[in-house]
């Protein structure tokens, strides 16, 4: 099957061919990270390669070539990656000494024909025997145009004729800082690779909720009747972190929260907890599933978001107290935005995304708030009772429905209690996998079906972008709140605004999982 023909078996019968192929070791296999100084591969990228090489997912015939601007040896490089890896020493440095290191330049050729010297040599005595090279970009997208053309002009030379052979490139987000930037780079690099060979990776993708969704969403035929606007008042989706940009707060004001996390990973989440159900499992199938949804966004209005920037409280520093920020900045910490379906499922039930930097806890959550019961006979309390689905994608994966039931004892009380899943209790002997481990091997098994598509990226910076000019240009300014707080109290205006009704007394009781507040 050629790289760009849609494969429409089962996804398991795909996968099981792969792993058949891995076992018998018939793919010599190059992993080339460039970037590899920097923190997201040591950090990121090596630790999830590691992991897999650990496990057994990764053929005998592997090669790790890590390349940047750094002047480094060998040894350099193994001694800033070792820190970062979990295992036995044995293991690591079987590890480290599949690991060479080539230096040389993002732009013109000098480096990259090193580069392919380097692969040339590696490859030289498996003739006839299936190739893979995987590209991993761990670097600014600014460079990425010059970097792609390097590789294809001095790195596309595989010498193999062995069937199965294959070259793959990963590039890492932002891709571009609106719909005009986004599809500018998407057309350098279109020139360079046909989108089968290349995976833009979005690490929320990897993570085991989302991995769950298809399942959760499509298996079970208790939900799916219900998952209709006649039943679902609105969707939260939420993604707190309690500590500020402690340092990288240059990077950050170059992009702010709804660039550097809403367009993105909350609006994959949206995407698939809405979408209808594709024809198969095919990556094809999903994504077109994934961008007729998006394509029904309406693009979020000013009026429908709060913005926020935190100010220093008790020993955590201000957002503008960093000194990589630049002095008066304007950028966001924090949003709030109502966002619109229009499609005869969604209609007129909103989506609030909120995101937002030094708040009161580490959270994402996805919270799905069913409408209460017509013409109820248990009285107006049971509208402040409402049946929610909560997915809990960190800390802590949990799937929980919030339910009403009577109070033990001889009252007729009404109260919420829940139906739980948490991951820790149920699968507490289950290795759960690292989004970046199971995302690679994704990329080198060949399946796009959790990497993000050219037409779907257009889609989603449609549905942001006339929202960013308007907060770039002036239009909007954020509130401030205070660090370790839930964010501008407007906020929770908005959300009342739009629908969503906090459950009366309600505590998730559970010791190990930060309580259950919006």
């Amino acid at each position: 099957m050629g790289e760009g023909e849609q494969d429409r078996r089962p996804m398991s019968a795909c996968v099981m061919e792969e792993k058949k192929c891995f076992i018998a070791n018939k793919l010599v296999l190059s992993v080339i990270v460039l970037g590899a100084s920097g923190d997201l591969a040591k950090k990121k990228t090596f630790p999830a390669l590691f992991t897999l090489f650990r496990k057994g997912f990764l053929p005998k015939n592997l090669k790790l070539i890590g390349y940047a601007r750094s002047k480094l040896s060998n040894s350099d490089l193994h001694e800033k990656i070792k820190g970062y890896l979990k295992g036995d020493d044995k293991t690591k440095q079987e590890f480290l000494d599949r690991i060479t290191y080539v230096q040389g330049q993002y732009d013109g050729d000098e480096g990259f024909q090193g580069l392919e010297k380097a692969l040339q040599e590696r490859e030289k005595d498996f003739q006839g025997a299936p190739l893979g090279r995987l590209f991993y970009l761990a670097l600014p997208p600014s460079v990425y145009p010059q970097v792609c053309a390097g590789i294809k002009k001095n790195c596309t030379h595989m010498n193999s004729t062995g069937k199965g052979s294959w070259l793959r490139l990963v590039i890492e987000k932002p891709f571009g800082m609106d719909l005009k930037s986004s599809e500018d780079l998407a057309n350098k690099l279109g020139e360079l690779f046909p989108e089968e060979q290349l995976y833009r990776i979005d690490h929320y993708l990897g993570k085991e909720l989302m991995q769950n969704m298809l399942v959760l969403r499509f298996a079970n035929q208790f939900l799916s009747p219900t998952w209709h606007r006649n039943f679902i008042s609105n969707v939260q989706i939420c993604f707190k972190e309690p500590f500020g940009t402690e340092g990288r707060g240059g990077y950050f004001d170059e992009f702010g929260i709804i660039r550097d996390v809403m367009q993105n990973h909350l609006t994959q989440i949206l995407a698939l907890l809405a979408m209808e159900q594709p024809v198969t499992l095919s990556a094809d199938d999903i994504r077109d599933e994934k961008v007729r949804l998006l394509r029904a966004l309406s693009p979020v209005a000013l009026d429908d978001t709060v913005l926020g920037q935190y100010t220093a409280a008790g020993d955590q520093p201000g957002y503008l107290d960093d000194e990589t920020v630049p002095k008066g900045s304007k950028t966001p910490t924090f949003a709030t935005c109502v966002m619109r379906i229009h499609n005869e499922r969604w209609a007129g039930v909103p989506w609030i995304m909120k995101a937002g930097k030094a708040l009161n806890e580490r959270k994402v959550e996805i919270r799905v708030q069913y409408k209460p019961p017509a013409a109820s006979i248990h009285g107006d309390v049971i509208n402040e009772m409402r049946n929610e689905l909560v997915l809990r994608l960190q800390p802590d994966e949990a799937i929980y429905m919030k339910i009403v039931v009577k109070k033990p004892g001889l009252e007729m009380e009404s109260i919420v209690s829940e139906l739980d899943l948490s991951y820790k209790q149920r699968y507490g002997d289950t290795y759960i996998p690292d989004a970046y481990e199971r995302l690679i091997l994704d990329a080198i098994r060949g399946d796009q079906q959790h990497f993000v598509r050219r037409d779907e990226l257009r889609a989603a910076w449609a549905a942001f972008t006339p929202l960013l000019h308007a907060i770039d240009n002036g239009e909007a300014e954020p509130m401030q709140y205070p660090a370790g707080s839930r964010g501008p109290p407007a906020s929770d205006i908005l959300v009342a605004k739009a629908g969503f009704v906090k459950n009366a007394n309600y505590i998730w009781k559970r010791e190990d999982v930060p309580g259950d507040i919006s």
